[in-house]
């Protein structure tokens, strides 16, 4: 992931999903705690996003974490905010209060305070939720101010959730929207 990328290039990547996404007839959901909502508006900076864009939680605080998407405080106590526990808890929470096939989770440390020698500035954890899977979670650490780590963490997880929905979908794979074979409608 560049340094470089900016809010154009995330509005790309999030436009990419989008199609990705409208033409399977599925939608995303997302939690975001250090990006602040910039996923979801990047993924509504296209008009027609209501196709495939359901909702956005922005879960700042930890307290909002548990009263809008279900993640148990004691999960927050036992590993912190900025954990793989907690972005799993917060993808299938996003997931379970929506109509999205797929919901992703963003909660790290922006800085430029607030790190750790454990959690440097720059640690973002992730979650993907998908009905009857696993959720996937990854951690990252990027470089750079505030912003840039806010907008890397933007492009990864769009740019994870774009290859998980290749990755879910193969019988549609290169097939025109509508055709024999594509998966469409809500759920699996």
């Amino acid at each position: 992931m560049s340094l470089g990328i900016d809010d154009a290039g995330v509005t790309a990547l999030a436009a990419r999903l989008g199609r990705s996404l409208a033409a399977e007839g599925r939608m995303i959901a997302t939690v975001e705690s250090c990006t602040g909502g910039l996923i979801a508006q990047a993924l509504t900076e296209t008009p027609g996003s209501s196709q495939w864009f359901d909702r956005g939680f922005v879960t700042y605080t930890n307290e909002a974490k548990t009263e809008l998407v279900g993640v148990p405080a004691s999960l927050i106590a036992g590993h912190g905010a900025v954990s793989e526990p907690v972005a799993s808890a917060m993808a299938e929470g996003a997931l379970a209060r929506s109509r999205a096939w797929i919901a992703l989770s963003v909660t790290g440390i922006a800085g430029p305070g607030g790190g750790s020698p454990a959690k440097p500035v720059g640690t973002v954890c992730f979650g993907w939720a998908l009905p009857d899977e696993p959720v996937r979670v990854l951690t990252r650490r990027f470089e750079g101010d505030r912003s840039s780590v806010r907008r890397q963490a933007a492009a990864f997880a769009l740019e994870e959730a774009l290859r998980l929905l290749r990755m879910a979908l193969p019988a549609s794979a290169g097939q025109p929207s509508g055709s024999p074979g594509g998966r469409s409608g809500e759920g699996a």
